[in-house]
C-alpha cells in the first residue's frame, strides 16, 4: 500500500515513522502539510512531534491545515488513517476520534519502553496483534492523559473501540488506562505511544510496533481477495 505521512511544522518522527512503513513492507509518499493533495495514498499516518509548536492546544492549529481538509475527507469514506502521539491529539481535535489528550496528571514529560495489551485487532492497523497480546513500545509525551466523559468512555469500552491499554501502571494519568482508540468504523487509529519506535532491536525495545505497519499489507490482500 501507498501510505501518506504528513510533515507538520514542529513534526519529530515523520522521517521515522515513514521509515517504519517502508519496513513493514508498504511504499512510504511524504505530505505536506500545506498541500490538500493525498497524492493518490490507500493510507495516511499523522505522526508525533509538537505540530506548530503546540501552540493554542497540542494539534488545535493542524487540525485547519490545509491537508486535514482531504484527511478527514478520506477518512469519512474509509480510508485508514493512524494518529500517532501528536497525530492522536490532531484527530481528537479533528473530530475524528472522541476525547482529548491533556497534560500528564504528574505534570513531566515521560519518555519509557512502555507495555500494551492489545484489545482491538480488527482494524487495518492492528490486524497482525492477536487479541490481548502484550507489547512494548516507546512512549514518550508531556500532554498524553485521555480524558472524555463518562458516556464517551462505556461507548468507547461497549463498542470495543479501545485499541490499546497500558498495564504495569498508567503513565499518564489516562482515563481506564486508555493508550489508544479507533472510530466506530475502525479506520481511524489513534495511539499515544510510537510504534514506528519499535520495528527493528537495534534502535528500539524490539519489533513489537511492527505490527502496526504489516498490518496494512494484511488488510491489502484481504482488500483484494474479498
Amino acid at each position: 500500500m501507498r501510505v501518506g505521512v504528513v510533515t507538520f511544522p514542529g513534526s519529530l518522527d515523520d522521517v521515522d515513522a515513514r521509515r517504519a512503513v517502508s519496513i513493514g513492507g508498504n511504499e512510504a509518499v511524504a505530505l505536506w502539510h500545506g498541500d490538500e493533495d493525498l497524492k493518490g495514498v490507500d493510507a495516511v499516518v499523522l505522526p508525533g512531534g509538537f505540530s506548530y509548536g503546540d501552540y493554542l492546544r497540542c494539534g488545535a492549529i493542524s487540525r485547519f491545515a490545509p491537508v486535514m481538509t482531504s484527511v478527514i475527507e478520506a477518512a469519512g469514506k474509509g480510508m485508514p488513517v493512524l494518529g500517532i502521539c501528536n497525530g492522536f491529539q490532531i484527530l481528537c481535535e479533528s473530530h475524528l476520534l472522541p476525547g482529548a489528550l491533556i497534560r500528564n496528571d504528574h505534570r513531566r514529560f515521560v519518555c519509557v519502553d512502555q507495555r500494551l495489551r492489545m484489545e482491538r485487532v480488527d482494524t487495518p492497523w492492528t490486524s497482525a496483534y492477536a487479541p490481548g497480546q502484550e507489547v512494548t513500545i516507546v512512549l514518550k509525551n508531556g500532554e498524553g492523559g485521555f480524558v472524555a466523559d463518562e458516556h464517551t468512555l462505556d461507548l468507547l469500552e461497549g463498542e470495543g473501540r479501545v485499541v490499546a491499554r497500558y498495564l504495569d501502571g498508567n503513565p499518564n494519568g489516562s482515563l481506564r488506562d486508555i493508550a489508544g482508540i479507533s472510530n466506530e468504523r475502525g479506520n481511524v487509529v489513534g495511539l499515544m505511544p510510537h510504534p514506528e519506535h519499535a520495528v527493528e532491536d537495534l534502535t528500539g525495545p524490539g519489533t513489537d510496533g511492527l505490527g502496526f505497519f504489516t498490518s496494512l499489507v494484511e488488510h491489502a490482500f484481504a482488500g483484494a481477495s474479498a
